[in-house]
């Protein structure tokens, strides 16, 4: 189990990022994490991976546990020696280095399993297997998203933690990269989804959470999250009848106030 809780989070030691977040990510599950920029998501992320240091980033209060023991002060390469990886927002290729010397770069935590795990990689996303002696920077957006998830996969993760993997891709892609999504999840590693596209997010997730200006303010099984008419409306663009909003103004200058919020 990857838990935090009642986590407080700063930057530059007086601007707050979360205030008392708690959240559970428990082994072989997809946990959804929704939520407006600026809400906290990256910073739960970066939190869960060690990188909160070079965005001038620290722990003020709370716990983050790994099976139980804590792990929260822990630097990017000890939390991926532990099998937590983090595929950043924007993929980050090396767009220089062809698509295996990337994947090989992926492997450097778990040398001994490179051919094995390589190969999981390329049956994983066969469109990489293609063209895996091309430059990365050459590679469509649809195929360098999937090139960041295959590189943390390159080490065998037990938590995958994936920001945005949908971020403008073509709907098409969106697809096939919910569906790898899943099938990384049946083979055994449990996944923090945080994306924007929420009924992709709830559609494959067993779990949701809600965040608002650092706060966790919904905790629910994603069916139900799917359901719920706040969700609905203010997170899938829906009112409570099911029909989509006439306009953007109608979703920005909310038509009734949230729940939560009231």
């Amino acid at each position: 189990m990857l838990a935090v809780e009642n986590l407080e989070v700063v930057y530059d030691d007086v601007v707050p990022a979360l205030r008392g977040v708690s959240l559970e990510v428990p082994d072989g599950q997809i946990v959804a994490l929704l939520g407006a920029n600026g809400g906290g998501k990256s910073t739960l992320l970066r939190t869960l991976s060690g990188l909160l240091d070079i965005h001038n980033g620290a722990i003020e209060k709370g716990t983050v546990t790994l099976d139980d023991a804590e792990v929260g002060g822990l630097k990017a390469a000890a939390w991926a020696r532990k099998g937590v990886k983090h595929v950043l927002e924007g993929r980050r290729v090396f767009k220089e280095l062809t698509v295996e010397e990337n994947l090989r770069v992926g492997g450097y935590a778990d040398r001994r399993n490179l051919r094995s795990n390589m190969a999981r990689v390329f049956e994983l996303f066969p469109v990489l297997a293609d063209r895996k002696d091309g430059q990365a920077g050459l590679l469509s957006g649809g195929e360098q998203q999937m090139l960041a998830m295959g590189r943390a996969l390159m080490s065998d993760p037990r938590y995958l933690l994936l920001d945005e993997p949908s971020l403008g891709l073509a709907p098409l892609i969106v697809e096939q990269i919910r569906d790898i999504i899943v099938e990384i999840n049946n083979q055994g590693t449990g996944i923090l989804l945080v994306e924007q596209n929420a009924t992709m997010a709830l559609s494959i997730a067993h779990h949701g959470y809600v965040i608002e200006n650092g706060r966790i303010v919904m905790d629910r099984p994603a069916a139900e999250l799917l359901e719920d008419d706040d969700v609905r409306e203010f997170y899938l663009g829906l009112g409570a009848e099911g029909e989509a909003a006439k306009s953007f103004r109608d979703v920005k200058h909310y038509k009734r106030r949230k729940r939560w919020a009231s």
